[in-house]
């Protein structure tokens, strides 16, 4: 009901270039990420590269500086640390070759804690250890999961609109998951089964949002209110654009509050969400209807 762009005449089509451009770049940085992940090269948790995964809680507050010199001075220079402000909760990641050649990763750690951290007592909450074959496995599951995200969007949009309308759809989509991981693996971000999570999250998100687009485009070639088709992607886009924007402050809203309360376990989810928010709506506005006029042409026939 709120509409924070009135009666908007934007010509987003004559910006095709430019967004042609960006995509490039960032499709590009994402097919190196991908390919840094399937190589294991890539900043990956525990869950896709293998390795142990330890969650402790000490009954007093704790120095991040200490327990990094205490894992450093054993050898384990690579561990990643996480503690939960104001629950004195820590989160210790060893990756598969830091732990190389121990049968007892967690036994080891848990021991150092308890010689040089005596007066603060621990509690072991979880212990997880990943193999190199379930690691491979994971990330295998991660990649059918979305070959059958996109079959399944094809058919669906081809269905409800027509077959190019699917394929334009999926491409989208995967721009907008290849520019996560590209960001995440220039950031040096973690990618882990979170991250999954949201490339998953991320690809209902973006197709919604353009069902929203192909539908209004539907609507509008229909009721010829223009005489091509570039022009009546351009109306559709300034007539849901409103709806679009408001929808994407309201989930960012949410996102937002996850970033900064959720904790350090969460941070990289909600970093990897707002990111897949902000390119699901620029693929969505700049890049799906230039894509779709290019391969369906001018013509105004329905769909």
């Amino acid at each position: 009901m709120i509409e924070l762009v009135k009666k908007s005449n934007y010509d987003f089509m004559s910006m095709k270039r430019f967004a042609f451009a960006l995509s490039a770049v960032l499709v590009l940085l994402g097919i190196i990420g991908t390919v840094q992940i399937f190589l294991g090269h890539a900043n990956l948790g525990v869950e896709l590269s293998g390795g142990t995964s330890i969650q402790l809680k000490f009954q007093e507050p704790f120095s991040m500086d200490q327990v990094r010199s205490i894992l450093s001075n054993a050898g384990y220079d690579g561990a990643q640390l996480q503690g939960v402000e104001g629950e004195n909760i820590l989160l210790i990641k060893l990756r598969l070759m830091e732990s190389a050649g121990e049968s007892t990763v967690a036994e080891s750690v848990l021991k150092l804690f308890g010689e040089h951290m005596p007066d603060n007592k621990f509690t072991v909450e979880s212990v997880s250890e990943v193999g190199p074959a379930i690691g491979h496995k994971l990330r295998q599951d991660a990649t059918w999961a979305l070959a059958i995200s996109a079959l399944a969007i094809i058919i669906y949009l081809g269905w409800r609109f027509e077959f190019k309308f699917g394929v334009i759809a999926v491409i989208t989509i995967f721009h907008d998951l290849l520019a996560m991981v590209g960001i995440f693996w220039v950031s040096g971000l973690e990618q882990d089964l979170l991250f999954i999570t949201a490339l998953l999250t991320i690809g209902g998100y973006s197709l919604t949002d353009k069902v929203v687009v192909f539908d209004r485009t539907r609507e509008n070639i229909r009721l010829r209110k223009k005489p091509s088709f570039s022009e009546t992607i351009n109306l559709s886009l300034n007539e849901v654009l409103s709806r679009t924007l408001m929808t994407s402050l309201t989930t960012l809203l949410g996102v937002i509050a996850l970033l900064c309360f959720g904790g350090d376990v969460l941070r990289n989810f909600a970093i990897a969400l707002s990111i897949g928010i902000v390119m699901g709506n620029y693929s969505s506005i700049f890049l799906a209807g230039p894509v779709l006029v290019l391969w369906r042409g001018e013509k105004m026939t329905e769909v």
